[in-house]
């Protein structure tokens, strides 16, 4: 894990193509056995960061989130680990997360939502939060004062991305 220690700390994405490009610098320097848990609201970059991880791994398939298949296989290209992609969101308890069989120690998991589970799976795995930034760009949905664009002015928003080393 000491190849991953640079990326510790806080760090401001300030678009969908630096939030890939953080996800290809990071996936270089993973391996198999890495646990991956990614934190963040909708729409906030988590899949974007994955699409980054498996094109540095060189895996197949479209990186897209696993929300209703729960987790998703992308076999390696080379001769490297597969990249298992999973979103813990509908799961329960962390046996759902064991049920679903996945080979941790011969696999790169990145695991969304899946931070109340990790424990349970690995000893050691890295926290990514991402958090969409407030920059005055938004507005309140709570009162129901969205207009038609307000989505792609959020979505031009930074991201705050934190990443740690658990536990």
């Amino acid at each position: 894990m000491s190849g991953l220690d640079e990326f510790v700390g806080d760090r401001e994405i300030a678009s969908p193509d630096e939030m890939e490009n953080l996800g290809r610098r990071f996936g270089a320097a993973l391996g198999a056995g890495d646990l991956v848990v990614l934190t963040g609201p909708l729409g906030a970059g988590k899949t974007t960061l994955t699409r980054g991880i498996a094109a540095a791994l060189g895996v197949r398939g479209r990186v897209q989130s696993p929300t209703f298949v729960i987790a998703r296989t992308h076999r390696s290209l080379t001769d490297g680990p597969p990249l298992v992609h999973v979103d813990a969101y509908r799961l329960g308890t962390d046996g759902e997360l064991d049920d679903l069989d996945i080979d941790f120690a011969h696999s790169v998991v990145i695991a969304e939502w899946a931070a109340p589970y990790a424990a349970a799976a690995a000893d050691r795995w890295w926290e990514v939060e991402i958090d969409r930034g407030w920059s005055g760009t938004g507005v309140d949905n709570a009162c129901g004062t969205a207009g038609p664009h307000v989505a792609d002015m959020e979505d031009a928003a930074p991201r705050l991305v934190r990443i740690s080393r658990r536990p």
